[in-house]
């Protein structure tokens, strides 16, 4: 059987929305403070994706200073998930292969890559001339050895394929063999978890080498807090030719969205990550600011704790998706940065049905009739838990409150703090809750792997929604190619989660970063990260 992956990611006030977002990775978008998970698939971001761009004439050289709501707390890439690690993580290490602003797939540490016609054998050959930040060459036994050590490890991240070997063949040519198919596997190469370390961590301990990382990114940790800032400067011996333009990036622990979005204002940062759905347009108006934004690979959710009394009945939680008018929802609180959900997985990622699903929408009367062929038929009190510190998830939280109370479930909102919200879920101390779930790569199996396997990573992101032809769907989904035949499995998947609701799809959101209108260059990607190779700020 293979191993399932498991991503979750989070980003605290929010943004990955996700609760990445440091709620949790997998994750990252329009909302703030959450946690979150991830998984994607090829996607073509909804809007467009849009750089940053300045009138001034931008100039090498400088600092970019970027506001983050959470601080960084590990490099150690194979152990971590949460946004505001990953999104860090991503700067020092680079994988063989990276998906772009699209969420193509394009060779990046490999300057080529072939895969065998029976799915078993991948090879890689290394670009020419690449090197560490501190000079020593990049082969390919430094690829078998961060590839080993992720199999070993395995973490949130882990890599699910069956592998047999990693082997190189020469200096430049690294061959993968997997014992069975595995359709995402090149999708989930492109993870920030396969990033490329040196063999044997460079001679040094393990602990010494993830305190002063080396890797092949764009830049190198300089200073690093790990309740505060982490200042990074230029990678010297960068693949890409005369890249980065800055000199030094500093990730600023600004934990609260107002401090953020005021310091933005003032010219104290030059982006901020993670910025509220409520403060686009703000920012987008302002003066001197902009709104650089993408399609995400997140969903936000109302998940359900399968293991409670009332949420263990499917009348009970199709009841709820019908007297919810999602549509509704998504206008009044997303300002036009999002669109409602038909599907679990977003429009950005393939085999999504978001056009053929028949999903549970609003309709009153349906709603009173499921809860009626339920065990609680004349209603029930429940609580909804949500994380503080976001305004637009206690909005949601009031709008699936009133919607309850149409029907007769009375339902009290429960705002915790962060760190307890996610101890909460984790120990399945909920009845419900908001949250959002996201893709870490290009694949669909991504989310749904996290959000349907029960006996994975995150058991079904901590609902134990239990369904064994989901289960048995899911792996076929896993080994089948990619073409029509994955995309008829992915349909009856979709469509039975539509039915049974262990989460209802809420809505999609864009991706936001608030900007400078100085910063030129700033490419946003879908899993709320960005790129900074090519930013330069206008002086």
């Amino acid at each position: 059987m293979t191993k399932l992956k498991a991503t979750f990611r989070k980003t605290i006030g929010m943004g990955t929305l996700t609760v990445m977002f440091v709620v949790l990775l997998a994750g990252c978008s329009g909302s703030n403070n959450n946690a979150d998970t991830s998984n994607g698939a090829q996607a073509s971001a909804s809007p467009a994706a849009t750089e940053s761009t300045s009138t001034a004439e931008p100039s090498a050289g400088g600092t970019f200073t970027y506001g983050r709501p959470a601080s960084v707390t590990s490099f150690d890439l194979h152990n971590q998930i949460t946004s505001n690690n990953a999104f860090a993580i991503d700067k020092v290490f680079e994988s063989l292969v990276a998906f772009d602003s699209k969420g193509e797939i394009k060779d990046f540490l490999a300057q080529s890559h072939t895969i065998s016609e029976d799915g078993l054998t991948y090879t890689f050959v290394l670009r020419d001339g690449l090197k560490f930040s501190n000079g020593t060459p990049v082969t390919a036994e430094d690829a078998v050895f961060s590839l080993n050590r992720h199999l070993t490890v395995e973490g949130p991240l882990a890599i699910s394929a069956t592998v047999e070997s990693f082997k190189a063949q020469d200096d430049k040519t690294l061959v993968i063999k997997l014992k069975e198919p595995y359709t995402p596997f090149i999708s989930e190469l492109s993870n920030f978890s396969n990033g490329i370390i040196p063999n044997n961590f460079g001679g040094v301990s393990e602990e010494e080498f993830f305190k002063k990382p080396v890797g092949t990114g764009p830049f190198v940790v300089e200073t690093w807090d790990p309740a505060g800032d982490v200042t990074f400067t230029k990678n010297t011996n960068y693949w890409q030719e005369g890249k980065p333009y800055i000199d030094k990036l500093v990730y600023k622990l600004i934990e609260d969205d107002s401090q953020a979005i005021n310091q933005l204002k003032a010219g104290e940062v030059d982006a901020v990550e993670a910025l509220s759905l409520q403060n686009a347009g703000e920012i987008k108006d302002g003066t001197d600011t902009t709104v650089v934004t993408n399609g995400s690979w997140v969903t936000e959710q109302l998940f359900f704790n399968t293991l409670d009394e009332h949420f263990s009945d499917v009348h009970v939680r199709r009841a709820l998706a019908l007297a919810l008018d999602r549509d509704g929802l998504t206008k009044a609180l997303t300002f036009g940065y999002a669109q409602t959900a038909n599907s679990l997985l977003p429009t950005t990622i393939p085999y999504n049905a978001n056009d053929t699903l028949k999903s549970l929408n609003f309709d009153a009367a349906a709603a009173k009739e499921e809860l009626a062929k339920s065990a609680f038929p004349n209603g029930f009190s429940t609580k909804l838990l949500i994380a503080s510190g976001n305004s637009t998830r206690a909005q949601e939280a009031q709008i699936i409150q009133a919607a309850g109370q149409a029907i007769g479930i009375k339902i009290e909102i429960e705002s915790v703090e962060l760190a307890t919200f996610r101890e909460r879920f984790f120990a399945y101390d909920f009845a419900a809750m908001l949250n959002s779930g996201q893709a870490d790569s290009p694949e669909a199996n991504s989310i749904l792997a996290f959000q349907t396997d029960p006996e994975g990573f995150s058991k079904s992101y901590w609902t134990h929604y239990t369904n064994d032809n989901v289960t048995k769907l899911l792996y076929e989904g896993q080994k089948t190619p990619d073409g029509d035949a994955r995309a008829a499995i992915y349909t009856e998947l979709l469509q039975t989660l539509a039915d049974e609701v262990p989460y209802i799809p809420l809505y999609y959101p864009d991706i936001l970063i608030g900007a400078r209108s100085s910063v030129e260059g700033l490419v946003v990607l879908p899993n709320g990260s960005i790129r900074l190779e090519d930013v330069r700020v206008s002086k």
